[in-house]
């Protein structure tokens, strides 16, 4: 099925969404082992009801104090969901869990002004939510339901009328996030695999359909760099040796590689951290939700290399995408909605699979 006969089933389940045409055909359906599934299912079943309330309340108490925590909870659904699917294996602790491995060692680093981890904020939200329905929600669940409210409250401070209308489409997909989703039972540092940011589109776009996803979503889910950070190590390739020439990524803009530079030093010194750069200098500390990632594509201004790439993918479709998201940010919002919640439908737990755990850091004792 298409994206538009997607839609289209969308709105035979009432779901007021307008979509435009997008200049890349792909599947919106699921991948073969995952499935779509219910909306407000604890509604539903009376299990419990409020339970968007109760995590939409919390995230916004966390959000107040410290911006950057959507950064953090689209980083750490990436995670978990791109490793072994959305079974929040990635909040298990244990000496070999997912966590442990070295890719996610930024994931445990504490939010500036809440003094707390990403996962010190799911382990809190869910001691509310087991207060009020013990054993109801998964740990999975909240993790996708505090992603989608912390997105939205990163709207633009301009708030303009396509802004306004691209974060009810946003928002009205992501009701359909994956309410009934079970917890995986175990986590393994071995699993973890993230491609380096300085890859090719082309390799880029086979770990995306490795997983199940395609085209359209790499180029969208992409677009979660408008906002968060990276380490320097990652890009000091581009600065200083791009492909082993000795020289700077001939495709960066001469500004911008001035700029970080100045961040990012070629060597560092002994016992000195490994800085962090933001990866949309437009929107920096302000942490919004927008489309001007696309726009720092189009004019060579991406700070990650994987990023830049996007240009290069004319005959896929991602240049086209590129330019289709930095004239709309409504398109972006929708499309975002779409793959964002494909994303969360991978490899997922329903039925008897798995478990609800009581805390998300460990197994449920038999």
């Amino acid at each position: 099925m298409g994206r538009e006969g997607f839609l289209l089933l969308i709105s035979l389940l009432s779901l007021a969404l307008s979509f435009r045409s997008s200049c890349v055909q792909a599947a919106i359906t699921l991948p073969p082992e995952d499935r779509p599934l219910t909306r407000h299912y604890y509604k539903k079943l009376i299990t419990c009801k409020n339970v968007e309330a109760f995590v939409q309340h919390q995230v916004m108490l966390f959000w107040n104090k410290e911006k950057s925590l959507t950064a953090k909870l689209l980083k750490l659904l990436y995670s978990d969901c791109m490793v072994n699917g959305c079974d929040a294996s990635i909040l298990l602790d244990g000496p070999q869990s997912e966590k442990t491995a070295p890719q996610n060692a930024g994931l445990g680093a504490k939010l500036p002004n809440l003094g707390l981890t990403v996962f010190d904020v799911i382990d809190k939200i869910k001691i509310i939510i087991e207060d009020r329905c013990p054993g109801a929600v998964s740990c999975t669940d909240i993790l996708n339901l505090a992603t989608r409210d912390a997105v939205h409250y990163v709207k633009s401070s301009t708030y303009t009328h396509t802004y306004y209308h691209g974060y009810k489409s946003l928002l009205s997909m992501l009701k359909y996030y994956h309410e009934s989703i079970r917890d995986g039972l175990e986590s393994k540092a071995e699993w973890v695999y993230y491609p380096s940011p300085s890859i090719s589109w082309e390799s880029a776009l086979a770990f995306f359909r490795s997983k199940g996803l395609d085209v359209q979503d790499m180029a969208t889910l992409l677009g979660a760099h408008t906002m968060g950070k990276a380490h320097c190590s990652y890009i000091l390739d581009r600065l200083y040796n791009f492909n082993n020439t000795g020289k700077p990524d001939p495709s960066m803009k001469k500004s911008l590689l001035t700029n970080l530079r100045k961040q990012c030093p070629p060597k560092s010194k002994t016992g000195q951290s490994n800085p962090l750069v933001f990866l949309n200098p437009d929107n920096g500390p302000n942490y919004k939700f927008t489309n001007s990632y696309y726009s720092r594509v189009l004019s060579h201004k991406s700070v990650l290399a994987v990023d830049q790439q996007l240009l290069y993918g004319s005959s896929n479709g991602t240049k086209q995408l590129t330019n289709q998201y930095a004239g709309s940010f409504e398109d972006f919002g929708e499309e975002f909605a779409l793959s964002i919640s494909r994303m969360g439908g991978l490899k997922v737990l329903t039925g008897n699979k798995g478990e609800i755990r009581r805390n998300c850091r460990s197994t449920n004792i038999k």
